[in-house]
């Protein structure tokens, strides 16, 4: 293993041309990977609105401590993301790009610190490969645009395992001092992440980083080592950084260690409370997806790496700590009674490093083995793509399922030709830029073309902004709104948007207001001897139906809602007035 001196430049490398191809596709992947569309739709799901309703409360209100959601405290998660999107929206604005601006600066942060400990330990070419492999999956392209805490969590994690791993011996080189050094540095860094980890997701950040460690300890048996972690310096910088938040959130809240140690820790690790029950399984097809459009290099990574590992009888210290990285947290989490997608994130880059490994290390008989099963599997999917992207231009049942189907056939297509550029990498191992590394550009085109590969599954904007618009459009008080089997992401990204709690229709204790319904079926919520207005205001870009109801003996005076009866342009959400 050895350092090279120049990130970028590998001795064989004379060619200012291929430095600069090189520089420039990792950055363009890095961008398109991690930056490009951060707003290109609105919040969506339970999570990303309510997260930016905090954080926007918090640069509001000037209370970095509780956070509030809809006026109260919520003190669910903790606090990192919310400080984090509450300065990006004092810096730059309220808007998705800049809630979800956190997120991906932290997964900009996860990526450069793999790199440099793969540059360390294996070169510039394994390092460059990273930068290209690593962003581009879908697992680490998703959640940089998710205006939520996993991604911060995985980054700050990921530091703490890159500072564990300067710790524990496995980054020393050929140019590392021989009489080993206190690595004051890294200790120091590695309480402090570890404690913004903590602050991200909460003391889940411990387990995850100490069982890894404790792993590597069994089966290196190197104890002394291992023991290096819990050094005085780490602990006093971990405490530095963690427990002021924890402690001043806890005396302004009392109910904080019941409802977020007790109940959002151990309950959603112990019990089915929180009804995301998944089978134990779970998250190998996840990890699969995380890891795709590279699944078939995960696969045949795992494959020559086990073989490779059997014939020698011998494994590397860092490979064990990195397979201890990603065992632990896949098993943790494939124990708990509640398992979400993200949860296994801070494995992924782990994951990535052994994979960007093999693939560069693949030589002889193993690299074309693996060509053969990238071509294999080409013949299935490159007709299959042209069968779906035939079917979908020629389908006439259904206009939205064509474009599905026709959709499915462009992304097979080119999920095909990235993995066949990928096998096109030389047998000779050299620092040249060749044309397997053009692999990540398919994924760059899915990228830039994200609003018509996604169009037929957001015919109707998922998230409440495009409904919000509507309704301020009407001039409609966002306190008379009601709300029937509204999906709740949409429903609290309604909330966002109108800066308002909207409540939910009840059949029972009926209002006076405006009732939004997903079909013309009012009669079914609204009883004697409340009424809806014959005819609905029927909201083109959202989807939906506005009823006004008023109780029967009104609505006869009142007419088609009111003062809102008339002719209604919808065209310019933002601003236009009822005529």
């Amino acid at each position: 293993m050895a350092q090279t001196d120049n990130f970028f430049l590998d001795r064989p490398v004379q060619s200012r041309a291929t430095r600069l191809a090189w520089i420039l596709l990792i950055l363009a992947t890095l961008y398109f990977c991690y930056f490009h569309n951060l707003g290109a739709i609105g919040f969506v799901g339970p999570d990303e609105p309510r997260y930016a309703w905090i954080a926007r409360d918090m640069a509001e209100t000037g209370d970095w401590i509780t956070p509030r959601l809809y006026g109260k405290p919520w003190v669910e998660k903790p606090v990192l993301y919310y400080w984090s999107a509450a300065l990006s929206f004092k810096l730059f604005g309220v808007s998705e790009a800049a809630a979800r601006l956190p997120s991906a600066l932290s997964a900009l942060l996860a990526t450069l610190p793999m790199a440099w400990l793969a540059l360390r330990l294996y070169g510039a070419e394994t390092a460059r490969w990273l930068l290209l492999l690593l962003p581009t999956t879908i697992g680490m392209i998703g959640f940089s645009h998710a205006a939520a805490t996993d991604m911060p969590f995985a980054a700050t994690l990921t530091i703490a395992m890159v500072c564990a791993a300067v710790i524990l011996g496995l980054a020393r080189n050929e140019n590392t001092p021989i009489l080993p050094r206190t690595p004051w540095l890294a200790l120091l860094l590695l309480g402090l992440f570890l404690g913004l980890a903590a602050l991200a997701k909460g003391p889940a950040a411990i387990i995850l980083s100490g069982g890894p460690v404790l792993l590597w300890a069994i089966f290196t048996k190197r104890w002394r080592d291992a023991f290096r972690c819990v050094h005085p310096v780490a602990i006093a910088s971990f405490c530095l950084t963690a427990l002021p938040w924890y402690i001043l959130c806890a005396r302004r809240n009392p109910d904080f260690f019941r409802i977020f140690i007790i109940e959002h820790n151990f309950k959603r690790y112990l019990t089915p409370e929180f009804q995301h029950i998944q089978p134990f399984w779970f998250y190998i097809p996840i990890v699969l997806i995380a890891l795709a459009p590279w699944t078939l290099l995960l696969l045949w990574s795992a494959i020559s790496g086990l073989l490779r590992s059997w014939q020698n009888r011998q494994i590397s210290a860092f490979a064990i700590f990195l397979l201890s990285w990603a065992g632990f947290c896949l098993v943790f989490f494939s124990t708990s009674q509640s398992k979400l997608p993200g949860y296994v994130l801070p494995a992924v880059p782990a994951i990535g490093l052994l994979l960007t490994r093999s693939y560069v290390a693949f030589s002889g008989s193993v690299l074309r083995a693996f060509r053969w099963l990238i071509v294999g599997s080409s013949l299935l999917t490159f007709p299959a793509s042209l069968v779906l992207l035939w079917t979908g231009r020629h389908f006439s049942t259904s206009r939205t399922n064509a474009k599905v189907i026709f959709v499915v056939g462009c992304v097979l297509l080119l999920f095909t030709v990235t993995n066949l550029l990928l096998g096109i990498r030389p047998a000779t191992r050299r620092s040249a830029f060749y044309p397997a590394a053009l692999c990540v550009l398919p994924i760059f085109l899915i990228l830039v073309l994200f609003h018509i590969f996604s169009s037929p599954w957001l015919r109707y904007d998922p998230s409440g902004k495009t409904l919000a618009a509507e309704i301020h459009a009407l001039q409609i008080p966002p306190d008379q709104i009601y709300v029937a089997r509204m999906p709740r992401g949409q429903q609290f990204s309604l909330n966002f948007y109108l800066r308002h709690q909207v409540e939910n229709w009840s059949v029972d204790s009926p209002k006076e207001g405006y009732l939004l319904l997903t079909s013309k079926a009012c009669s079914h919520y609204v009883k004697p001897p409340w009424a809806c207005a014959s005819e609905p205001i029927q909201l083109q870009s959202s989807g939906w139906f506005l009823y006004s109801v008023r109780q029967a003996q009104s609505m006869s005076r009142l007419g088609r809602l009111g003062a809102l009866g008339g002719d209604y342009n919808l065209g310019d959400l933002a601003g236009r007035q009822p005529r």
